[in-house]
């Protein structure tokens, strides 16, 4: 059963990654963090599923911030 949005953005910020503010409308939030490069993109609302490229970004990016 695939994660959902609300999880995997639970998982970003408990690993000390900060919303960007953002303007206008829209499902996308980014993510990002001192220590990885670029930021993460997380689209959806909360409570959908979340797509598989969607878990693979954000683990390779939980790996990447603690190195």
């Amino acid at each position: 059963m695939p994660r959902t949005v609300r999880e995997l953005v639970r998982d970003l910020v408990r690993a000390g990654f900060q919303e960007v503010p953002r303007r206008g409308r829209g499902s996308h939030r980014v993510f990002v963090h001192d220590r990885y490069a670029g930021g993460v993109t997380v689209s959806g609302h909360d409570g959908d599923d979340a797509k598989p490229y969607q878990e693979r970004q954000v683990r390779q990016a939980l790996e990447d911030s603690q190195t």
